[in-house]
């Protein structure tokens, strides 16, 4: 099967784990950087061109490893190859969905997945109220589109959080603002799904000190077993977004596991070296079920 890989670089561990594995399971496998690919649209049919060559129907499937940064363009080139039949591990729809937080969040309320008390607004005249209706300090305040931790910040006090919603909306940056869950202490857990399976699971630590617990903010982690209702989480939001492959993080409270994040382009390396398990090849394994050999 010839797959195509849709990655800015090879050097990144996610996108060399996958491409080894593509390899090992006897297919051909290359990396395309999608910032430098091109669509031509108008007479004839559309045609996608990266290097100046058309590579239109030149792949069986895709495999999208789409940066936060490029988002917009990344899933325009993921809707092309999907309109000319090609098979992805994640849908152009399904990745603009899970990147963007408040997005994912509504969708999650409506089919019922439980989440933490979340709030979002553009009005600065009534920040006082925003922060009063999820109870008062402290908060965590959320971009909307952020990965790895960049663009959380806790709020301890009533006045810190005013003051950086306030700036925030001056920037005209768009924003969310979600209740302190004490008891998560810091900590949370990340799902791997791949299909309608659960492929690993671990428990990311904060440092002290820190009180986001991702991998790139210097986490400690731990494999875990997700329990029932933890694994029923994330196995539906996975399903409700319409992913493939999916990084689903969970906290856990008084309440129960709360839902806080879906990721379409789960990072390998932290989750396969805590668990062992090869997830990369998981995902080749996916691509072999689902895509057309021999689609051209």
């Amino acid at each position: 099967m010839d797959i195509g890989l849709l990655s800015v670089s090879m050097n990144v561990y996610s996108t060399k784990r996958i491409a080894e594995e593509a390899e090992n399971l006897g297919h051909y496998v290359e990396q395309i950087d999608h910032t430098k690919c091109s669509v031509k649209l108008g007479s004839g049919n559309p045609k996608i061109f990266y290097q100046g060559e058309n590579i239109t129907n030149a792949f069986d499937a895709i495999i999208p490893r789409i940066g936060s940064k490029v988002t917009k363009h990344g899933v325009a080139i993921v809707k092309q190859f999907e309109m000319n039949g090609v098979f992805s591990t994640a849908r152009s729809l399904s990745i603009t969905r899970a990147r963007n937080k408040v997005r994912t969040l509504q969708i999650m309320a409506r089919k019922g997945i439980p989440i933490p008390e979340t709030l979002f607004a553009i009005n600065p005249d009534n920040i006082k109220e925003q922060i009063e209706i999820l109870g008062g300090a402290p908060v965590i305040i959320k971009l909307q589109e952020g990965t790895q931790g960049l663009g959380v910040i806790l709020a301890e006090t009533k006045k810190s959080a005013k003051s950086i919603i306030d700036t925030f909306y001056k920037m005209d940056t768009s924003i969310l603002i979600q209740e302190y869950v004490e008891e998560s202490n810091g900590s949370d857990i990340r799902i791997i799904v791949v299909g309608n399976k659960i492929i690993a699971s671990m428990k990311r630590n904060s440092e002290l000190g820190e009180f986001r617990s991702n991998v790139h903010r210097g986490g400690a982690t731990e494999a875990i077993k997700p329990s029932p209702k933890e694994q029923f989480i994330a196995l539906n939001a996975t399903k409700h977004l319409g992913l493939g492959v999916a990084g689903v993080d969970l906290i856990r409270s008084k309440k129960g596991p709360l839902l806080i994040e879906v990721n379409a382009s789960p990072g390998l390396q932290g989750i396969e070296t805590v668990t062992g398990v090869n997830i990369a090849r998981e995902i080749v394994r996916f691509v072999e079920r689902n895509a057309r050999r021999g689609r051209r």
